[in-house]
């Protein structure tokens, strides 16, 4: 009996997987399976903002009677992020808001460093410097403007002997109760 449900379970886990990676958005466009969707005090701004540093593209915007964004898509790469406006109603609320974001964005790009200048020079804060880490990637941490948590990489071009000290040194600080790229 427990085979049964396992397998039927297992079928409907099927089924949702299947529904989830052929999902379309207006228009068209193949969505990934999970899409962030932000909430930020200023959304036009931070539209603007993330086409500037991070090259992403408006897919669409929905603007409000008050001129306040109920809804936007950008894409970024192919990577699709939605944004709103916050709206009372809804109960949302901004990170800087909350003093913090529980959730970090990753964007991995071959121009790793030019998006970190351009991050920086657009008034993101440095959460952890950019660097190459042992685990192979060029990577940091950073927070834009509107408080949301960021973190970018690409592949390293140390040599394996390099990143495999990088790793000893990194393993004892964290013995030692210290977290790299945030001394």
């Amino acid at each position: 009996m427990a085979t049964k449900k396992a397998a039927r379970k297992s079928a409907k886990a099927k089924k949702t997987a299947k529904t989830a990676k052929s999902a379309k958005a207006p228009g068209g466009a193949k969505l990934q399976v999970v899409t962030p969707y932000l909430t930020i005090n200023g959304a036009a701004e931070a539209i603007d903002w993330y086409k500037k540093v991070f090259g992403a593209k408006e897919a669409q915007r929905m603007p409000s009677p008050d001129g306040r964004i109920m809804h936007a898509e950008l894409r970024i790469g192919n990577s699709t992020l939605y944004l709103s406006d916050m709206f009372e109603a809804t109960g949302s609320k901004d990170p800087r808001e909350l003093e913090d974001t529980g959730v970090a964005l990753h964007l991995v790009s071959p121009k790793v460093d030019q998006l970190w200048r351009n991050a920086l020079s657009g008034g993101a804060k440095v959460e952890m410097e950019l660097d190459d880490q042992f685990w192979g990637d060029r990577f940091g941490q950073l927070r834009d403007p509107f408080g949301h948590f960021w973190s970018v990489s690409w592949k390293s071009k140390l040599p394996k002997q390099e990143l495999k000290k990088k790793e000893e040194e990194t393993m004892k600080r964290f013995a030692e109760g210290k977290h790299p790229g945030k001394e």
